[in-house]
């Protein structure tokens, strides 16, 4: 009966722990329920017969529970992690609130990888500057109403273009004001309202309205054909661009990349190629082993840690990439001799 309580009272027990784990990978050339994940309309495709696999972690949520046992069955799991909360999640953030934003980050993310990957393959496009919602303060105006990431397209019918058409036209409105504004979230535009507060306490800024956001400028692309990333809607967040972009390129690209071998890397990228580190590094270097994959693309602020993932290095090859056509280097000299000299993550 001790020994039951004990049992009982692990699984009840809830740390301030989050925990993650492999998830599935994908390859970025197949298929979502029959249909291509990339769709191209508008440009030639080359189709590869090999896999270029963007790859996953599975995480508790925001508002998830970790039992005592959970945790410590992930100590004990080589390929799982346990990390403080608090070094994941934001003190008051919600699980919707953690989907929202990791929609954002991908749909941005898959955006950028199309810039990168046709930079890379020398294909024009245009890139204007956007003023978006940076942060929302707390109990202000915009509090419930716009989110950070947020593009505004519009004050009260006015296009505003740049951050200063966005505060010149709020500031002219004055205090007290209702106040419509236009946002592209993700790939749909809203219209939300909400009333204008005094700017300051000085006589001119009591004057002048405000709705309480931090304004930042990102940029927007208009290509010159469309590309379309299919992926299930629980998949989110930046990490997966340098495959995108990779998997862009060689569509767009005559020949095999791959030569019909299995890849699997991660990565953020920008439109100029420069790839970014990621977080659950080792989860997701022990998914794509499991996943068949013999090549594997780190991002180079990641090697540190990705040298004492889970793996056989016998088995999987880590590269150490930095840039897009890094990647693309690695890629070409290991489909033709998987034994070539890369610059791998030092063990």
């Amino acid at each position: 009966m001790a020994l039951l309580g004990v049992v009982i009272a692990g699984a009840r027990v809830s740390l301030p722990f989050t925990v993650f784990q492999p998830g599935p990978t994908i390859n970025v050339l197949g298929k979502l329920d029959g249909k291509q994940i990339l769709e191209v309309s508008g440009h030639p495709t080359y189709r590869d017969d090999g896999q270029l696999r963007m790859v996953t972690i599975i995480a508790t949520q925001p508002a998830e529970k970790v039992s005592l046992w959970t945790s410590l069955y992930a100590w004990l799991n080589p390929n799982d992690a346990v990390y403080p909360h608090s070094a994941v999640y934001g003190d008051s953030e919600t699980n919707a609130q953690n989907k929202s934003e990791d929609a954002q980050l991908m749909t941005s993310s898959q955006d950028d990888a199309v810039a990168a990957a046709l930079t890379l393959a020398k294909i024009k496009y245009r890139a204007v500057t956007v003023p978006v919602v940076a942060s929302v303060e707390e109990g202000s105006p915009a509090a419930g109403k716009l989110k950070a990431g947020d593009q505004i397209l519009a004050v009260d019918g006015a296009a505003t273009p740049t951050l200063q058409k966005v505060v010149q036209r709020v500031r002219s409105l004055g205090p007290g004001a209702l106040v419509h504004v236009k946002v592209r979230r993700g790939k749909a535009t809203d219209e939300v309202e909400m009333v204008t507060r005094a700017a300051g306490t000085t006589p001119a800024l009591r004057k002048q309205g405000r709705v309480g956001v931090g304004l930042a400028e990102s940029s927007s692309y208009s290509f010159p054909f469309s590309v379309k990333v299919r992926l299930s809607n629980s998949i989110g967040g930046p990490s997966a661009g340098m495959m995108f972009a990779l998997s862009i390129y060689d569509l767009l690209t005559p020949g095999s990349l791959t030569d019909g071998k299995t890849i699997a890397g991660t990565g953020t990228i920008d439109a100029d190629g420069a790839v970014g580190e990621i977080g659950g590094i080792a989860q997701k270097i022990a998914g794509a082993q499991s996943d068949g994959a013999h090549l594997f693309l780190v991002p180079a602020g990641n090697c540190d840690e990705a040298v004492h993932a889970h793996y056989d290095p016998a088995k999987m090859r880590l590269v150490k990439v930095s840039t897009l056509t890094g990647a693309l280097d690695a890629v070409r000299s290991w489909a033709a001799d998987p034994k070539a000299s890369l610059p791998e993550c030092p063990r």
